[in-house]
């Protein structure tokens, strides 16, 4: 609208002349009682002229209102777009605060469950490099934590404390190359060893004779001195029997999904 006036600004000068002349000439010939056959003349002429003046004067008139009352309508989409983003980002900020309330009363529950005491950790780094095979928490010597340290989550067993400072701590998951654990097969008894081998574990010395099938759930043995007995491992993914040794071939499917982690519980030896 600025764009149109600045543009035709000299054309609605000359045209606001026009039309003021014509209504003072206008008014002056209604005051008079008797009118000149040129002034009549005049007034014949200038009639349309002046009426299509008062509708193009009210049509300016009615396109001006709707253009204040367009201009208004958009500050007040424009709030309610904020109210709206404003909204949201509350709503999502609750349902964050809820999720992790839930996954922290599941640490609460799984500390409760030992009978040594029990630190829950933030994780605040992840090796992706190695395809999340060390872990960072953010706790350390200050809270009392150590290396060897073993850390659960309520799905099961992470991994071991490697490496602490003041207030940070890494942790090497089970599925590192590097991590072994005591472990057995929950229905059969099946004792044998885990290792990691980056996206599953192999359940080594397994005896052959021993009924061992998919789906097995393998838990910890309790021998070592890292690990309680009975936490979850994961389960059986693969089994293959060779018809000679005295193991067979056996992958267990890890039950923590590593690289969903958020909290953690560090296990803390007992108060002597």
């Amino acid at each position: 609208m600025r764009d149109f006036f600045h543009r035709h600004r000299l054309s609605l000068f000359f045209l606001a002349l026009i039309l003021g002349a014509l209504l003072l000439y206008s008014n002056a010939l209604r005051q008079k009682q008797h009118t000149s056959l040129f002034e009549s003349l005049v007034l014949s002429l200038t009639a349309p002229l002046l009426e299509g003046t008062d509708q193009l004067r009210y049509r300016l008139h009615q396109l001006w209102s709707d253009y204040l009352h367009l201009v208004a309508v958009q500050k007040h989409n424009q709030h309610l777009q904020q109210q709206l983003g404003e909204a949201r980002r509350q709503l999502a900020l609750r349902e964050e605060m809820a999720q992790e309330n839930i996954r922290l009363l599941a640490l609460l529950n799984l500390r409760q469950g030992f009978n040594q005491p029990g630190l829950a950790a933030r994780v605040i780094a992840a090796d992706a490099v190695s395809w999340f095979r060390t872990l960072t928490i953010d706790r350390g010597l200050t809270d009392g934590l150590h290396e060897g340290a073993a850390v659960i989550a309520p799905a099961g067993v992470v991994g071991r404390i490697i490496k602490c400072t003041n207030h940070s701590a890494r942790v090497l998951l089970l599925t590192d190359a590097s991590s072994a654990a005591a472990a057995l097969v929950q229905d059969s008894r099946t004792r044998g060893v885990v290792r990691g081998q980056g996206s599953y574990l192999s359940f080594d010395y397994a005896d052959r004779l021993h009924p061992i099938k998919i789906g097995d759930q393998v838990v910890t043995a309790g021998t070592g001195g890292i690990f309680p007995k009975g936490l979850p491992i994961g389960s059986v993914s693969r089994v293959q029997q060779e018809n000679y040794g005295l193991f067979q071939t056996v992958e267990v499917r890890p039950a923590v999904d590593f690289s969903r982690l958020e909290e953690v519980l560090v296990l803390l030896p007992e108060a002597p």
